[in-house]
C-alpha cells in the first residue's frame, strides 16, 4: 500500500488532474446510469404488479360470480321444497338433471338430500351404482348452516375433482326438509382460468384449510412431482403458500425465483395466488440496458478526450515553468524563467525570480555569519581557561618550589606556558598533529606533577600521520576527559592513557584508550547529546566531547567524526577518523612517538 501511494505521489500534476476529473465525472455519469436504471426497473416492475393485481381482481370477481350461480341455483331448489314432498323419485331426478344441464357451465351434479337419507342426483343412475361417500359429511355441515356454505375440495365418482355448495331446503313452516347440494365443474373452471397462465405467469387456488383447489398442470414455472402420474404438486406447497404475505412476495419456483401476489379470500373462502416468472419482470428492460451500455461507452470516450484535453491545457504552463526550474542545479545560475503571462502562472515565475535573488543574498549572508561564528566559538573556548586549573596548577608549582625541586618547578612552569601558547595561538584553526601531540605532552606534565604516578601516557603515531593537519584541541579535551571521568575516579595507581595513530585508506585514525572506570551503554551513547552533564571544574578549557564531534563533522562533514566504545571497570576506546590533509607549515617537526 505505500509502495501505492509513493508511486501516486511521483506523479505529475496533469496526471493526477487527469485522474482526478475522469473519476469525478464518471463516478457522477455512473451513478445517474445507475439511478435511473434502477428507478426505471422499479416503475416498471411496479407497473407489471399493478397489471397482475387488476387481473387478480378481476378473476376473483369471476369466482364470486360462480358463487352467486351457485347460489342462485340453490336458491331454486330451496323454494320447491313442495315439489319435494309431492313429486315422484324420477320425476325429482328429471328435474335435477334438467336444472343440471341447463347450468352445465358451472355444475357437473345435483343433488338432494332429505331428512329420512333419501338422495335425489341429476345423475340418479350414476350414483344408484357409484355412490357418493362424501355426501352425509356434507349433509351434516349444511343442515347446520343457515346459509350456503362451501366445501372443502374433494374426489366425486359423478363429478371428480370438485367443490360442493350445499344449502338447507326449508319449508313453509320454516322447518328444514332437507339439503340441496352443487358439485362444481373444476375442470371448466380451470380452463376457463387457464387464460391467466402463460409461459412467464402461472396461479394457484387455495382453499380455507389450505387445500389445493386449481392450478395450472400443465404449467411449468411451480416444483413440480413428477414421480406420480399425472404430476402433482409437493405436499409441502400448500403450506408455503399459506406462509406468502399477502399483496407481492418471493417463492423459488422450478425454473428460477417468482414474484408472488397473494390476494385476501373471496366469498368462496379461497386464496387466490398469482406466480410471475421475475426474469420475465427485466426482460423488457434488456433494451433499455443495452441502450444504457452504449451511451456510457460513448460517455465515457467522451470523457476520456475531455479529461485529457483540460489537463493539459490547464498544466501545461505549470509544466514549463516546473522544467525550468529543474534546471536549478547551481544557486549560483538562475535560469530564465521569464514569462508574458498575467495570471497565476506569471506571477509565480516572478515570484520565482525574486526568491532566487533572495535566496542568493541570504546564502551570502548566513555563509559570512557562520564563518565568524565558527571564529568567535572557538576564539571563546579557547580563551575560556578554566580558573581552578590555574589555581591548581599553580598551587602545585608553589608546593614544589617550597619542596626545593627546583628542576620540577622549571619544568612545570616551562609546560604551563608551553600550554597557554599553544592554546592563544589565534594564527590558524588547524595544526599539525606533530603540534597537537607537543602540546599534549605539556599538558600531562602539568597533570603528572600534580597526580604523579596515578597518568601514564603513551603514545605512539606514525611518521607520516605527524605531518598530517587536524583542528586544534581536537586530543586535549578527550584525554582530559579520560584522565578526569575515567582514571582518577578509579583512586589506585597505574592508570594510563595510549595514543595511536596512522593513516589507512587516506583517512587520519587516531585511537584514544584508557583504563579507567568505563561507562555503560547508555552513558556513552549520550556524551554527544546536546544535554551534557556539568564540565569538572578541574578542566582545563570549556571544550567538551560533544563540542570536538560537532567541530569535526562541522569543518569535515558527516563521515567523519568520533566512536565511543566503553566496557565498565575495565576502560574506554575512542576512535577519531579525520581526512589526511598535509600540514601547510614549513618548519621541521623535530617530535617523534614515545613512552612517558
Amino acid at each position: 500500500m505505500s509502495l501505492l501511494l509513493n508511486r501516486i505521489r511521483n506523479w505529475s500534476i496533469a496526471t493526477k488532474l487527469f485522474l482526478m476529473m475522469f473519476v469525478v465525472t464518471l463516478s457522477i455519469v455512473m451513478f445517474l446510469a445507475v439511478t435511473n436504471y434502477q428507478q426505471t426497473a422499479k416503475l416498471f416492475k411496479e407497473q407489471i404488479i399493478n397489471d397482475a393485481q387488476a387481473l387478480m381482481n378481476r378473476t376473483n370477481q369471476f369466482l364470486d360470480s360462480y358463487l352467486d350461480n351457485g347460489q342462485n341455483i340453490l336458491l331454486l331448489l330451496s323454494t320447491r321444497t313442495d315439489f319435494l314432498q309431492s313429486a315422484e323419485e324420477k320425476e325429482i331426478s328429471d328435474f335435477l338433471r334438467s336444472v343440471a344441464e341447463t347450468n352445465s357451465t358451472i355444475l357437473k351434479t345435483l343433488y338432494i338430500v332429505r331428512n329420512d337419507g333419501k338422495v335425489f342426483s341429476s345423475s340418479q343412475v350414476f350414483y344408484e351404482v357409484l355412490g357418493n361417500p362424501t355426501l352425509p359429511d356434507i349433509y351434516e355441515q349444511a343442515r347446520l348452516s343457515y346459509t350456503a356454505m362451501v366445501s372443502e375440495p374433494y374426489w366425486s365418482p359423478q363429478s371428480g375433482r370438485t367443490v360442493a355448495i350445499a344449502r338447507p331446503m326449508v319449508d313453509d313452516s320454516n322447518e328444514r326438509i332437507g339439503v340441496a347440494i352443487v358439485e362444481l365443474d373444476l375442470e371448466k373452471l380451470r380452463r376457463r382460468m387457464v387464460d391467466i397462465s402463460s409461459a412467464n405467469q402461472t396461479f394457484a387456488l387455495i382453499s380455507g384449510q389450505n387445500e389445493i383447489v386449481l392450478y395450472d398442470a400443465s404449467n411449468e414455472l411451480l416444483p413440480m412431482v413428477r414421480t406420480v402420474y399425472p404430476a402433482a404438486l409437493p405436499d409441502s406447497f400448500p403450506k408455503e403458500i399459506a406462509g406468502l404475505p399477502h399483496g407481492s412476495g418471493e417463492y423459488m419456483g422450478a425454473e428460477g425465483n417468482l414474484v408472488t401476489l397473494k390476494s385476501g379470500q373471496n366469498r368462496l373462502g379461497w386464496t387466490l395466488v398469482l406466480f410471475i416468472k421475475e426474469s420475465f419482470l427485466y426482460q423488457s428492460l434488456r433494451g433499455l440496458y443495452d441502450s444504457f451500455m452504449t451511451a456510457g461507452i460513448i460517455m465515457l470516450a467522451m470523457l476520456l478526450v475531455l479529461a485529457y484535453t483540460m489537463s493539459r491545457f490547464f498544466t501545461r504552463p505549470i509544466r514549463l515553468l516546473a522544467l525550468r526550474m529543474d534546471r536549478v542545479h547551481d544557486i549560483a545560475v538562475i535560469p530564465n524563467v521569464e514569462t508574458r503571462r498575467k495570471d497565476e502562472i506569471g506571477r509565480l515565475a516572478r515570484s520565482f525570480h525574486e526568491m532566487m535573488d533572495r535566496i542568493q543574498g541570504l546564502l551570502r549572508e548566513t555563509k559570512e555569519m557562520e564563518q565568524r561564528k565558527k571564529e568567535l566559538e572557538l576564539k571563546v573556548l579557547q580563551s575560556q581557561i578554566a580558573p581552578h586549573f590555574l589555581y591548581n596548577t599553580l598551587a602545585c608549582i608553589g608546593s614544589l618550589a617550597r619542596q626545593q625541586r627546583s628542576q620540577e618547578v622549571t619544568a612545570t612552569i616551562r609546560a604551563l606556558v608551553g600550554v597557554l601558547k599553544f592554546t592563544f595561538d589565534r594564527t590558524s584553526e588547524y595544526v599539525s598533529l606533530g603540534e597537537e601531540i607537543e602540546g599534549l605532552h605539556q599538558y600531562i606534565q602539568i597533570q603528572r606533577a600534580r597526580y604523579g604516578d596515578k597518568i601514564e601516557f603513551q603514545c605512539g603515531i606514525s611518521e607520516e600521520a605527524l605531518s598530517m593537519t587536524i583542528l586544534k584541541l581536537t586530543l586535549q579535551p578527550i584525554v582530559e576527559n579520560c584522565i578526569f571521568h575515567g582514571i582518577l575516579p578509579k583512586g589506585s595507581a597505574g592508570g594510563r592513557v595510549a595514543i595511536r595513530g596512522e593513516i589507512r585508506r587516506g583517512k587520519l585514525r587516531l585511537v584514544i584508550r584508557d583504563n579507567g572506570i568505563g561507562m555503560e551503554k547508555e552513558q556513552y551513547k549520550e556524551l554527544f547529546s546536546k544535554v551534557q552533564r556539568p564540565l569538572s571544574k578541574e578542566r582545563f578549557t570549556g571544550i567538551g566531547m560533544s563540542n570536538v564531534y560537532e567541530r569535526i563533522r562541522l569543518y569535515y562533514g558527516p563521515s567523519y567524526g568520533l566512536r565511543v566504545r566503553s566496557i565498565p571497570q575495565q576502560g574506554t576506546i575512542i576512535v577519531i577518523t579525520l581526512p589526511a590533509q598535509q600540514s601547510i607549515r614549513k618548519e621541521e617537526l623535530r617530535f617523534g612517538g614515545g613512552t612517558h
